[in-house]
């Protein structure tokens, strides 16, 4: 009797034993953007004290498995999926807190770059890969190097047990990955064919695991082989209704071509297959987070019976907590002790190690990011992928910088197509060369009824304790005034000026930290104005002339951290300015002259000229949230600039303010002025991403006015007497070839009263000689 009672309890014990001894495993398909569903799998199944034991995954479902694995809670999870870090990440944008400005060439309106090198056969080869890598790859280093290192990059030792897939195209096979640098795994298994380029596993270029295997049950069964597999898909090729236009179907094209079809049943018989609800979520649109999350969990609640039917085995909450922090205790802090630099020769290698020299034995993880992004900001290098690795023996990490010298050379396409004639074209051509210093030559051209220019420049720059270039520009610049009348309706107040400017820059410049610069400047120019002393031209009539030769001499202060080159909504453009000119005005009066002019209209009077210039200008985005942000600019110029022979000439030479997007390209009397003071509020509220609304007023105060005297005799009126104002409202849109916008702008002018311009493409010009 008594041995049947203990065969009866160890009979009814083998349940408990068995569930107690099941493991589970987790598989994690890819689908792109929708793979953040997966992050709501994690958290409803951890709240739920269901066991994880094992992941696999591919793509985004590698990523999400991977940062579980190496011993991130779901919350920390979802809280790095909802940071606008990791938007930055996904779309290839990075903080100007970590650009580089001192390498930054000038501005231009750029709008699509081709990168090529010749080889011997003279062909050219492109660049191909559609998304910024920089901000991705170091943020993997950061989010998986300590893990990978406590586990001595064998994937079986991290805090759950992990693979996942990559895809060698060569061979057409997947692959599966279980050890090395598990950063370098998850950047492999999310390289999406043309949208990321691909990197090194083993001697191979691999791509994106989901080509072969984007649901790696069967890898979870050959590897782990556990009791229950909970398979988690969110990305399906089948459709039961075919797309019935071309722009849904080229939305779904990537999934068709990149992902292969997710087999359900992989997971066998005692298998649990979750399949969130994604209609109407799209693979490349990563803002949704918090949705996306959301229909991952409540997939995921809704088969929680199931689940619990099949998995017996619990584990608490503060179980799971107590293992994961016993986990992560074991990892290191990210303390370097090297930085090496592979793929470059001996010279090229001692410009980039020179990047990042300290005064300390040892760099944080600041210093580090800190030379990373100085070093990606230099246009020298076509790729500058980063490692770490960890040296038990020193107790610290290794920071290796693999580098490609850039393509010789880089073409830019751009300009802007407008409604008012001002439209143009922009060609650029640059050509870099790396040795023990970094020598970038440069040509670029603008054409167009309004506006012309043509500029040459070289840069060297000497990577020294305190980085240096020197640097050296010549530059036309044409602007005809009068070809910015409107082409359909005549323009009662036509403005007969036409300038022209050629100058020589001889520049060297140094950085004071991330974002901020010196520059010392000596310029030779030559200056030559035609205008009308009136609003009155004929054909045969001569333009008064005036010309100017002389040498300018600058000190420049700058920072620049704005988030685009044009509309921008955050960051600041600050610069302070100390200039000194001096030189010869010649003046030729024309035959459009008044009573007084008639005598000796052809002779030329030169009068030597020589005053200083300080300039101070604020603009700065000072207060932003996701959708709105609020800015101001400020202004001021002080100078003794004398007055030139006359009114026209005086102005054409005055300091300008140019506070709306097309105000250099319209010549403004009453915002001109020897010294003044200006400013105004600029309002952005974001509609939706890339598409902003703007509403910005300025008011322009001169210390002295200029004021006609006569017919073109110049005077002053007296101090602060009167003040302009100007405003603009309207709409942008930032397309992937430069602003759409379409704005109403008012000026405070007798000549340029307002107006409606929409435009395509940017606004920007080369840089005259007395700006």
């Amino acid at each position: 009797m008594k041995l049947l009672k203990i065969l009866t309890l160890f009979l009814l014990a083998c349940p408990a034993i068995e569930g107690y001894a099941q493991k589970v495993g987790l598989v994690l398909s890819g689908g792109g953007a929708k793979g953040l569903a997966h992050i709501g799998i994690l958290k409803a199944l951890e709240e739920n004290h269901i066991p994880i034991d094992y992941i696999t995954g591919t793509s985004m479902g590698g990523i999400v498995g991977a940062m579980y694995a190496s011993g991130y809670s779901p919350a920390q999870i979802e809280k790095i999926a909802l940071s606008i870090d990791f938007q930055d990440w996904v779309s290839g944008r990075y903080k100007s807190d970590y650009s580089f400005f001192f390498q930054k060439k000038s501005i231009n309106s750029s709008i699509l770059t081709a990168k090529l090198s010749i080889d011997t056969n003279l062909r050219l080869n492109f660049r191909s890969n559609l998304v910024n890598d920089i901000p991705l790859n170091f943020a993997l280093l950061e989010l998986f190097s300590q893990a990978s290192a406590i586990s001595k990059d064998n994937f079986d030792n991290l805090f759950v047990p992990y693979r996942c897939m990559v895809s060698d195209v060569l061979s057409q096979t997947s692959i599966t990955v279980s050890k090395g640098s598990l950063a370098e795994a998850v950047r492999a298994t999310m390289t999406v064919p043309l949208i990321y380029r691909p990197i090194k596993l083993d001697e191979k270029y691999v791509f994106d695991g989901g080509l072969y295997n984007n649901f790696p049950a069967d890898v979870m069964k050959k590897d782990f082989n556990p009791d229950v597999i909970i398979g988690s898909n969110v990305s399906s090729k089948n459709y039961n209704e075919y797309p019935k236009n071309d722009e849904r179907l080229m939305n779904r094209l990537m999934v068709f071509m990149f992902l292969s079809k997710s087999d359900s049943t992989l997971i066998g018989e005692n298998g649990i297959y979750i399949q969130p609800d994604l209609r109407g979520y799209s693979v490349a649109n990563f803002n949704p987070v918090a949705a996306l999350i959301k229909q991952g969990y409540d997939a995921t609640i809704a088969e929680m019976s199931q689940i619990k039917q099949k998995i017996h085995k619990r584990v608490s909450i503060p179980e799971v907590m107590l293992r994961r922090n016993s986990f992560n205790n074991k990892k290191r802090d990210l303390v370097f002790s090297s930085v090496t630099v592979t793929g470059v020769n001996t010279q090229q290698k001692r410009y980039i190690e020179r990047l990042f020299k300290s005064d300390q034995a040892t760099f944080n993880l600041n210093d580090i990011k800190q030379g990373y992004y100085k070093l990606v900001a230099d246009e020298t290098f076509e790729t500058v992928y980063p490692k770490i690795a960890y040296n038990p023996l020193s107790d610290s990490y290794n920071f290796e910088i693999i580098a490609k010298p850039q393509k010789s050379f880089k073409v830019d396409f751009g300009g802007n197509i407008a409604t008012r004639p001002i439209s143009n074209v922009f060609l650029g051509v640059q050509y870099n060369y790396l040795n023990r210093k970094s020598y970038t030559f440069g040509t670029n051209l603008y054409s167009g009824r309004f506006y012309e220019s043509l500029q040459l420049s070289g840069r060297i720059d000497y990577p020294s304790r305190l980085p240096l270039f020197l640097a050296a520009e010549m530059t036309y610049n044409h602007f005809d005034y009068y070809k910015t009348s409107s082409i359909f309706i005549e323009n009662p107040h036509p403005t007969y000026i036409e300038q022209a400017d050629r100058k020589i820059d001889l520049k060297v410049g140094f950085p004071l930290n991330r974002n901020t610069r010196v520059t010392l400047n000596t310029s030779f120019i030559n200056n030559n104005d035609r205008y009308s002393p009136n609003d009155q031209f004929t054909i045969g009539d001569i333009l008064d002339k005036t010309v100017f030769n002389g040498s300018r001499s600058t000190f420049a202060f700058e920072q620049y951290t704005f988030n685009r080159k044009q509309y921008a909504n955050r960051g600041r453009d600050f610069l302070l300015s100390f200039n000194y000119f001096a030189g010869r005005e010649n003046y030729t009066a024309g035959n459009i002259t008044g009573n007084q002019l008639t005598l000796n209209k052809a002779q030329t009077t030169r009068t030597y000229r020589q005053w200083i210039n300080l300039k101070i200008s604020d603009e700065n985005y000072f207060f932003t949230t996701p959708k709105y942000a609020l800015g101001y600019l400020a202004e001021g110029v002080y100078s003794n600039q004398p007055l030139f022979s006359n009114y026209h000439s005086t102005l054409l030479v005055a300091p300008a303010f140019y506070p709306l997007q097309d105000s250099r390209s319209v010549f403004l009397e009453n915002f001109r002025a020897t010294s003044y003071l200006a400013g105004g509020i600029k309002n952005v509220y974001t509609v939706k991403r890339n598409l902003d609304l703007r509403a910005e007023g300025y008011v322009f105060l001169p210390y002295q006015k200029f004021e006609r005297q006569g017919f073109q005799g110049i005077g002053t009126m007296k101090p602060l007497t009167r003040w302009q104002y100007a405003a603009t409202a309207g709409i942008v849109y930032h397309s992937p070839v430069g602003p759409v916008s379409l704005s109403y702008n008012i000026y405070d002018d007798p000549i340029k009263r307002n107006g409606i311009l929409l435009h395509l493409g940017y606004l920007i010009y080369n840089k005259r000689s007395i700006e």
